[in-house]
């Protein structure tokens, strides 16, 4: 027999999911052509829209190179004040430069600033060649590490996102490849949020439309190509909760600026995120049979942080399900129960529920009272 208790959380009132679609997400209004939105302590979608279909990328796709450039700095193979050989080939590069010179030699922290504050394609192909020998051999480095990272419906034919017909990423990608860089590197992602940079006495502005308002936005990258249309990948934090967005499509600079900062105060205003429990709280006091104590607490083991809209909050039920009574022996840590979570819209979350505490078995003399208790009163006297 399985015993369910449901009840109220009267301190939160409501939560939603942990990791993918949170009660309430939808696919979102947007004239872009593609858009997703998460959040980054949990995980969860807050909406999408084409988030798993193919685009060009443009220089979004640039995230990817500098994420292999951050992996070397933190690995040790490679540091700030390295300096990288610009080859005629890089010089060369046409749309969005840093200015190097030909044959010119520049550090990694100087290139990490063109690629990043000024979208320098030049800068990118420096770093390909001086990491890799060549852009094509980097490329199939790039592929590789994608693949390592879950990144399963992206391929890179470059460095920089020079149009190619096989050059192709998702809106998830992207905000895979952004979650990672900010939970895994964060001394180099501070440099997303620097607003110009200077080199070769040419100063020019981040692109990045979010940075100039006063929205909680520091980084990531614009992207743009006749094929692409505008896009961004951006992160913002309020009041110790970030998200990150991507979309692409769009039409027109001002276009990308004000959608992004509509799409970045909706999902402020329509989402949030609720502490259920934290590890090791006690969520129920489950009955023992023949144990030597009467009952078992119940707890989980992680954290229970979910997303979801304000609007679902209301429809969310928690219950506590379990083979009662438990029979002892039970060890400290057994899987003996579940919690699940559910509300409109999402899909049930189910923990697992362990045992607080080890419960013995009573001894003969113990086990033949409780029989005899049993037998006279029935199953209210386990």
């Amino acid at each position: 027999m399985v015993t369910r208790f449901s009840f109220l959380i009267l301190a939160l009132i409501a939560v939603g999911l942990l990791g993918g679609r949170p009660a309430g997400a939808q696919n979102v209004e947007t004239p872009a052509t593609h858009a997703v939105m998460i959040d980054l302590a949990t995980g969860a979608t807050l909406f999408e829209k084409n988030a798993d279909a193919l685009m060009p990328p443009a220089s979004m796709s640039k995230l990817m190179t500098l994420l292999m450039v951050f992996e070397r700095l933190e690995d040790g193979s490679l540091a700030l004040d390295d300096t990288m050989r610009v080859s005629e080939a890089a010089w060369r590069m046409g749309g969005s430069r840093m200015f190097v010179e030909p044959n010119s030699r520049v550090t990694v922290s100087d290139l990490l600033r063109g690629v990043i504050v000024q979208s320098g394609n030049d800068a990118s192909v420096v770093f390909a060649e001086g990491l890799a020998g060549t852009e094509e051999a980097f490329a199939e480095e790039m592929n590789r590490r994608a693949a390592e990272i879950g990144l399963t419906n992206s391929t890179f034919r470059n460095a920089t996102g020079w149009p190619d017909p096989e050059h192709r990423t998702t809106a998830r990608d992207l905000a895979t490849i952004a979650a990672r860089m900010i939970r895994e590197h964060p001394m180099y992602y501070a440099i997303f949020k620097e607003k110009e940079f200077t080199y070769n006495d040419i100063k020019q502005g981040n692109r990045n439309p979010l940075l100039y308002k006063d929205i909680g936005a520091d980084g990531l990258k614009t992207g743009h190509t006749e094929e692409s249309g505008y896009g961004l990948v951006a992160s913002a934090e309020r009041k110790g909760r970030r998200l990150i967005l991507v979309v692409n499509g769009l039409e027109s600079v001002n276009q990308r600026s004000r959608e992004s900062e509509r799409l970045i105060d909706m999902g402020f205003r329509d989402f949030n995120n609720y502490s259920l429990f934290s590890a090791n709280d006690v969520v129920e006091d489950a009955q023992v049979w023949l144990g030597a104590e009467a009952t078992v607490p119940l707890i989980l083991e992680d954290d229970v942080l979910l997303t979801m809209s304000r609007k679902a909050r209301r429809d969310m039920t928690v219950t506590v399900a379990y083979e009662s009574p438990i029979a002892a022996p039970i060890a400290k840590g057994a899987r003996v129960a579940e919690l699940r979570i559910e509300a409109p819209d999402m899909e049930p979350i189910v923990h697992d529920l362990v045992a607080g505490e080890a419960v013995d078995r009573l001894g003969f003399v113990g086990r033949l009272g409780a029989a005899i208790s049993h037998i006279v009163w029935g199953s209210q006297s386990p």
